[in-house]
């Protein structure tokens, strides 16, 4: 296991370096939330980077405790530079009695996603993306939220791999042992949403995604059908969430469509 992340950590942080410094850009930025994943990426981007990232922890009225400490938590031990900006002023200036979690959710990711995007703006930095390859294939997260960035070097990991990569990269254990929660409201927990651990989905995920088997192949492999129903639905029913959005095609050359230069092209 260390021999994989090794070798993980090596091309990411050259990814990371390649990507960002090809766009004429030399500053990153990071939303930090407390998390496994964010912890990770905002530690692949101080070896990547160094001084020239920083770190943004947007507390929440209905941010966990731990949110904060362990965030602080790891910018002390890896000596990483961050600034606390909190939401809770804009989210009272919107939220109503009569908005649910899922609103109020929705409503904190895109509030912190526009503060990282003005940020970057104002330090002439990108956006690094924290998603993982179980979060983007399930479309656990929020469009225009938390979903989105200028680059993302874990996702193409799955949750369960983000685990052991944690734990090879030091990570603090407060971080590494505590239930995945997005921290979007009072108790909530990942797995509870989904029903199954990350341990249980990744594993349909490796098989329907990764190696191809059929529903009926990974039946046959002894998996739950209602594990399998659920994992297949949600990657084809929030696909769009992996796409730009759909442009109607009116022209021979459409951007999208047959308008489609890489994305670093140059003159």
């Amino acid at each position: 296991m260390v021999k994989k992340y090794e070798l993980i950590e090596k091309f990411l942080i050259k990814f990371l370096q390649d990507e960002v410094l090809k766009t004429g850009i030399k500053n990153v930025v990071v939303g930090l939330s407390g998390g496994i994943d964010s912890a990770v990426v905002a530690v692949l981007a101080k070896k990547a980077f160094d001084n020239n990232l920083l770190c943004v922890l947007m507390p929440s009225q209905f941010s966990s405790d731990d949110s904060l400490s362990h965030a602080k938590e790891l910018a002390k031990k890896f000596d990483i530079k961050y600034q606390i900006t909190p939401i809770e002023p804009m989210l009272k200036a919107y939220i109503t009695e009569d908005m649910n979690n899922l609103r109020i959710g929705n409503l904190s990711a895109r509030l912190r996603m526009s503060i990282l995007y003005d940020i970057s703006a104002k330090e002439n930095a990108l956006v690094v993306g924290t998603s993982n390859k179980s979060e983007l294939l399930l479309g656990y997260g929020t469009l225009f939220g938390d979903l989105s960035s200028a680059i993302n070097p874990i996702g193409d990991l799955y949750k369960s791999e983000i685990f052991e990569f944690a734990q090879y990269l030091k990570i603090p254990n407060s971080i590494i042992n505590k239930p995945p929660s997005a921290d979007l409201w009072e108790g909530q927990k990942d797995e509870d949403d989904l029903g199954y651990t990350y341990l249980e989905i990744d594993s349909v995920l490796r098989e329907f995604v990764d190696n191809r088997l059929s529903k009926k192949e990974l039946l046959q492999k002894g998996y739950e059908t209602k594990l399998c129903d659920l994992v297949i639905n949600k990657i084809y029913q929030n696909h769009f969430k992996r796409k730009q959005p759909i442009i109607a095609k009116l022209s021979n050359r459409s951007i999208g469509h047959d308008f489609l230069y890489p994305r670093d092209v140059k003159l």
